[in-house]
């Protein structure tokens, strides 16, 4: 790494390491300055004091991105490694006693996700660390990663088979798909063929843009369903229920979700007359959180709780008492 500190006097911080790493990563202000929860003007300015420091540009805009130059690419991995070694430090002298923390995780999950896992997972929050938060933030495919190597998000929950690259996952479950229907529903009985079934009016929830395994479902259900049989696509799982509850529509949704809003808005549960892939769901998040405490702590939470049976996971008082 000497060669990182050749160019100018002035000493470098962690900070501007950590931007020029991101935007090693990003190639985009905007969305490095996301990943690094900050302005875009802050990125900006630390970016011009880097390369004053270096007596280089770092970074050429080619279209819409920022692609680095081979200076800049040249001191990645040092860069890196100096990053995850001041992680390691840190999290080896930083104790985690999940009684009296106060700490808010982050956690990155699709809609069907929060609707499904945070009840349990908020219950055991409940028991064993009364003074934890947790914050779900909204997913997004192309800060992913991103946001799990920069320690913007802790985990990432659900199903992403393209998330590789300094990415441990543990799996959870499997799930199907079931649909859902208004209970009285006028013609669907409980095995459709799929002729009745592709007849009726559809809600579609879409997982676009998430990097999720459910987009395959989706892909599916869109080739299958005439394409003025659908009626709407929505991204939140609980409005497409109520959608379903409240029309002839009907709603194909993963099978835990599906079983969690039937109970709990009083909807008639089918099997789908069509071959929908199955999917596995589990928890990610990035190697150099692998050891620290609190992670350790929260993934090993997570895992008893639906490892225990996910069944038993998802019995839970009715919200109509």
């Amino acid at each position: 790494m000497a060669s990182i500190l050749r160019g100018n006097t002035d000493e470098l911080d962690l900070h501007q390491l950590r931007v020029l790493d991101t935007l090693l990563n990003e190639r985009n202000v905007t969305r490095g300055a996301l990943v690094l929860n900050t302005t875009q003007p802050a990125i900006s300015k630390t970016l011009m004091r880097l390369r004053r420091h270096f007596d280089d540009p770092l970074f050429v805009r080619v279209g819409l991105q920022m692609e680095p130059t081979p200076k800049a690419l040249g001191m990645a991995s040092g860069i890196r490694a100096i990053l995850e070694g001041v992680q390691s430090l840190e999290s080896a002298h930083a104790p985690f006693d999940a009684a009296v923390s106060d700490r808010c995780f982050n956690v990155l999950a699709v809609d069907a996700a929060v609707v499904v896992m945070l009840p349990p997972i908020v219950r055991a929050l409940q028991v064993q660390a009364p003074h934890v938060h947790i914050r779900a933030m909204p997913l997004e495919a192309e800060h992913l990663h991103a946001w799990l190597q920069s320690g913007k998000a802790d985990l990432a929950i659900g199903s992403f088979p393209t998330l590789e690259q300094g990415i441990r996952h543990q799996a959870l479950f499997s799930a199907s798909y079931l649909t859902l229907a208004r209970r009285g529903h006028p013609r669907l009985g409980p095995k459709p063929t799929l002729a009745e079934f592709v007849s009726e009016k559809h809600v579609l929830m879409t997982a676009a843009g998430t990097g999720h395994a459910m987009q395959r479902a989706e892909e599916a259900l869109d080739a299958a369903i005439p394409p003025e049989q659908i009626t709407v696509r929505v991204s939140g799982s609980t409005a497409a229920a109520l959608v379903a509850k409240q029309t002839d529509a009907l709603v194909t949704l993963p099978s835990p979700l599906a079983v969690v809003l039937a109970r709990e808005l009083d909807l008639q549960i089918v099997k789908p007359p069509l071959r929908l892939p199955k999917f596995q769901v589990a928890q990610y998040w990035h190697e150099r959180l692998h050891r620290e405490a609190g992670n350790r702590w929260m993934r090993s939470t997570i895992a008893s709780i639906f490892n225990e049976g996910f069944e038993a996971a998802l019995t839970m008082p009715s919200a109509r008492g």
